[in-house]
């Protein structure tokens, strides 16, 4: 079990590493769109299934209840939190149309859209950021595997390049960590971490 793991803690530290050294520049730019959103007074709705669901709520928090002290708050919210209008629109409807639909309403220009789906093919999460897209809205993207179509539907689609769901979860924690990050120094706070 020990060779275990150390063999996937191994795995996992090479995966990330990679992926940021083939998303650094896309990520700076990234942060810089989303600051301008933030500024122009947009927020943030983020969209996720399953695992990319608690990924949504974990980066909407971090937005909107920073654990840094004298970080601003900044509006973010997760489309996956209301099971009350996600399962009326997935009956009454189809459950491919819970994001876009939520979008269509609550969605602004002004706004930026963050889609998370392992796979990239999650059809939910690919027809919330279409819809997002068609609105005016800034479209993000955290995708594995080979992207599927959500790099088609996003002005910036982070691609973990493998298709171990383990290693694209543990990429994706690190990367919505260092975009709140980054989005408070790029606006002009301290580096503290």
């Amino acid at each position: 079990m020990k060779d275990a793991i150390e063999r996937k803690v191994r795995e996992s530290h090479e995966v990330g590493a990679r992926f940021f050294e083939d998303n650094a520049a896309t990520l700076e730019t990234c942060v810089h769109a989303l600051v301008e959103r933030f500024r122009r007074g947009g927020r943030l709705l983020v969209l996720g299934n399953g695992g990319s669901a608690c990924d949504a709520a974990h980066v909407a928090v971090e937005f909107v209840h920073p654990i840094v002290e004298k970080r601003k708050p900044l509006p973010a919210a997760a489309l996956t939190n209301d099971m009350a209008v996600l399962t009326a629109i997935g009956n009454d409807a189809d459950f491919s149309a819970v994001f876009e639909r939520q979008l269509g309403v609550l969605g602004r220009a002004e706004d930026a859209a963050l889609g998370i789906s392992t796979s990239g093919a999650s059809s939910n999460v690919l027809r919330g950021l279409t819809a997002a897209k068609r609105a005016g809205m800034l479209t993000i993207g955290f995708a594995g595997r080979d992207g599927g179509r959500m790099p088609d539907v996003c002005d910036h689609c982070f691609v973990v390049k493998t298709w171990s769901i383990h290693r694209v979860q543990e990429t994706h924690t690190l990367l919505l960590h260092l975009l709140w990050d980054l989005v408070h120094v790029a606006m002009g706070e301290d580096d503290v971490l």
